[in-house]
């Protein structure tokens, strides 16, 4: 555009600024004073009903983020050990004998325990865990695992032998928070120790967890009882264990019953991301990295930085909400910063990431939000956390997606008299295409039939009780109208399956409905298919067949619930001229033409009085000034075999000046038909496709040993592109990586080559982005099969044996066009 974006969403008014030096973290208020400055309603009562009737005083309950709604400045820079710098008090003391501490003859002392952690060990295997890049053990809850006590002495069956494990500032017994299980006794809740093997001072064990248990990072002990006393192992943080969500255990109510379905929506750690529109569909590869060095942490990080109440941790629905609220800043200095307006000059454009990575290391490692991101970049992060977790999750991309700011779960467009858009009253918008989240997951807080997929949408669009989150949300409740189901329905609702109302502004200054599109809303819904790259289309999962009976008397339910139950009661029913917008595969750079094509249906001739208006748009359904229009008369001959043809063309230094994020342009097309009357109006969004990166592995690539990658590209634009940066990122490939590679002129091919060093086995993705302030949304990929390291197993380097995060990168050719 000539200037900036005059409306730049909410968002704009409050632009992000880099943080200053850190302040210390305050002194925790009584709690007296910090249930009144909340207003009585803490975070979780307004945020998650399932949490809200929980104890005020719970004792694990951490304060409260600050309300700073910027880079949440003032937070405490997490330490190196992520989530778990808590400790429980006085129980980190050192060895804990009985009476004075003295160690006496005779006692069952354990001089080590052996969690059998490493990744190729029994238990990691088993509980699909040993592609986390971490020494400790991680297991799935509901799911048993071994491990191996050592003694002073032989173990007798007179000894009695406990383990403990603990988790938040408190542990309590009764709040899940501190477990103790006897060793040969049944335990409570699922939780039981049984010796498979004694040998000598060895006592080998098979310990069963609760499907219920808490998620997070435990400190483990053993405790043992004899006549010489009692002694406690001292925590040591090589023991710790980290428990999950467990979608391989029936009893866990995150279960999924197709192994398929684990692989592809727990287990990947990379997928597919589509966008553009329903006709120019774009996909890009999105680097997950649930199993990377520290992301784990990361996630752990979160639900501690809310302050979610341990005692709640072990519920897929509260997880799932407070991970919605927090992976936005709004309201709780959350992970990613949003914004649409354009301007990235003080962080990162959310094209330019090409994975979860690198967002989740630096807010743990930083504590502060980063910036930025845009709906794909939110669910592309959610589904890390959740599949890191244990959740299966899958990435959603509906297209024509709506956001219904007046709850009438409709959008309202509205018109002058002469059909030209009035912008100041068009508040509803329809983005082109919008990104979240499927979790599955029970729902033992609906009735029964709400249980599979679940609809978490992390991006800030509105709020939920007072909270920038959405969801969980059955889509079963969505596909049949029941908006009365929580959380968050009616909104999730409107953007699939609602209608585009159209309204005209009459003589006397009311509005008459004068159009209902029907099918202009949640057109197409895709996600990754299971197993392969390709789409798959769920729109069937979340509504029923367009213009069938279901699905009508689900709009209409849902609309009856909505602020204007009566929308459908006014509607004009003449419409034998038929409109059709057409527009060819536009190419950045290139000259384009768009057509309007109309037929009529009847058996009289019809002239339309017809106006097109072309104006870019943002993806979120933001225009800016129409740069070019055309209004012409067009006399239709009876015969829906005969139709007439509108072109406009557009030439690449018409809209050069316009363009904004994602090269997305919006034609309005609007007539009038003389002869009865009928009003015709249609929206129809394109948008320019832009280059692919060329990704070449020069060599085979093996664990441990360096290998090469040649990265192409040419610009397709007739300018300089300025300071233009590269990101590289692959999980068991390659840390996040950033490339400076300065200017690349008009037309010019660049290559540039890096070297890497694999260190896990298997199918891998190399993602590569590229970004300038000329262009965006430019990216590619290459498999890369990793063979095992000679000598067998895998290679683990936290630093993943590559170079620092930013460099500045020579280009290796230039050349022409």
């Amino acid at each position: 555009m000539d200037g900036p974006r005059s409306d730049v969403g909410r968002w704009g008014g409050n632009p992000w600024q880099p943080p200053t030096t850190p302040s210390p973290e305050p002194e925790p208020e009584p709690e007296p004073e910090r249930r009144s400055r909340r207003g009585g309603r803490s975070f979780w009562a307004r945020c998650c009903g399932c949490c809200s009737c929980r104890n005020r005083a719970d004792d694990d309950w951490g304060p409260e983020p600050h309300r700073d709604r910027g880079s949440g400045s003032g937070r405490r820079r997490p330490d190196s050990r992520g989530s778990d710098s808590r400790r429980p008090g006085s129980r980190a003391s050192g060895v804990n004998a009985a009476g004075d501490g003295t160690i006496r003859e005779g006692m069952l002392v354990v001089t080590g325990v052996d969690l059998l952690s490493s990744r190729s060990d029994q238990n990691r295997r088993e509980h699909h865990t040993d592609e986390f890049e971490y020494d400790e053990l991680i297991i799935r809850r509901g799911q048993p695992f071994h491990m191996v006590l050592h003694f002073s002495r032989p173990y007798e069956s007179s000894d009695r032998v406990a383990l403990e494990l603990l988790i938040g500032n408190n542990p309590e017994v009764g709040k899940g928070t501190h477990v103790i299980i006897p060793v040969g006794k049944g335990g409570s809740g699922g939780w039981k120790a049984q010796v498979t093997k004694a040998s000598g001072q060895n006592l080998n064990l098979r310990v069963h967890t609760s499907p219920n248990a808490i998620i997070g990072k435990f400190q483990f002990t053993v405790r043992t009882h004899s006549e010489a006393g009692e002694f406690q192992l001292p925590f040591d943080p090589h023991n710790e264990i980290y428990i999950l969500f467990n979608p391989w255990c029936p009893e866990d109510i995150v279960y999924v019953d197709h192994e398929d379905w684990r692989q592809e929506y727990v287990l990947n750690e990379s997928g597919r991301i589509y966008y553009g529109t329903e006709a120019q569909i774009g996909e890009r590869t999105w680097n997950y990295g649930q199993f990377d060095h520290g992301v784990l942490d990361a996630c752990l990080y979160i639900l501690d930085r809310r302050g979610m109440p341990y005692g709640g941790r072990g519920d897929p629905v509260s997880v799932s909400r407070v991970i919605s609220a927090m992976v936005n800043s709004l309201d709780d200095n959350g992970v990613l910063i949003g914004n649409w307006s354009g301007d990235y000059s003080r962080g990162t454009n959310p094209s330019a990431w090409v994975g979860s990575v690198e967002i989740l290391l630096s807010y743990l490692r930083t504590g502060y939000s980063v910036p930025y991101g845009q709906c794909w970049v939110f669910a592309g992060v959610t589904t890390t956390v959740l599949r890191c977790l244990g959740l299966a999750t899958r990435t959603v991309t509906n297209f024509n997606s709506a956001h219904d700011t007046d709850t009438s779960l409709t959008m309202d467009i509205y018109f002058d008299e002469n059909m030209k858009p009035l912008e100041h009253l068009n508040h509803d918008s329809v983005w082109n295409f919008h990104v979240w989240n499927d979790c599955w997951m029970k729902r033992p807080d609906l009735p029964s039939g709400f249980d599979g997929w679940q609809v978490v949408d992390a991006t800030p669009q509105e709020t939920s009780s007072g909270i920038f989150c959405c969801g969980p949300c059955s889509v079963e409740s969505i596909k049949n109208g029941l908006v009365y189901m929580k959380y968050d329905t009616p909104f999730i609702f409107a953007e699939v399956n609602s209608d585009k109302v159209y309204w005209q502004r009459q003589d006397d200054g009311s509005f008459k409905i004068v159009y209902v599109e029907e099918k202009a809303i949640g057109t197409l819904i895709v996600t990754k298919a299971v197993g392969s790259n390709m789409q798959d289309d769920v729109t069937h999962i979340y509504k029923h067949p367009e213009g069938s009976e279901a699905e009508r008397k689900a709009v209409e339910t849902a609309a009856a619930h909505g602020s204007k139950p009566n929308v459908y009661t006014n509607r004009d029913s003449a419409e034998d001229v038929a409109l059709q917008v057409e527009a060819q595969d536009a190419v950045m750079g290139q000259d384009l033409t768009v057509s309007v094509v109309l037929t009529n249906r009847g058996s009289s001739t019809r002239t339309v009085k017809l106006h097109l208006y072309l104006s870019v748009t943002f993806y979120t359904g933001v225009t800016g000034p129409v740069f070019k229009e055309s209004k012409k008369e067009v006399v239709l001959a009876p015969g829906a075999s005969k139709s007439e043809r509108v072109s406009m063309p557009v030439a690449y230094k018409e809209y050069r000046p316009q363009l904004v994020d994602q090269g997305s342009m919006l034609l309005n097309v609007s007539g009038h038909v003389k002869e009865n009357g009928q009003v015709l109006a249609k929206q129809h969004t394109f948008r320019l496709r832009t280059p692919d990166l060329s990704l070449t592995l020069l060599g085979a690539a093996v664990v441990g040993q360096e290998c090469e990658v040649q990265i192409v590209f040419k610009n397709p634009l007739p300018v300089t592109l300025t300071n233009v940066v590269f990101r590289l990122e692959g999980s068991g490939l390659q840390r996040p990586k950033i490339l400076n590679v300065g200017d690349i002129g008009g037309n010019e091919t660049v290559t540039l080559h890096q070297k890497f060093v694999p260190v896990r086995p298997g199918p891998r993705q190399l993602i590569a982005s590229l970004d300038s302030p000329q262009l965006s949304q430019v990216h590619g990929v290459i498999q890369v099969d990793v063979a095992p390291a000679p000598g067998g197993g895998g290679f683990f380097s936290n630093a993943g044996g590559n170079s620092p995060l930013g460099e500045t990168i020579p280009m290796a050719s230039r050349g022409g066009a």
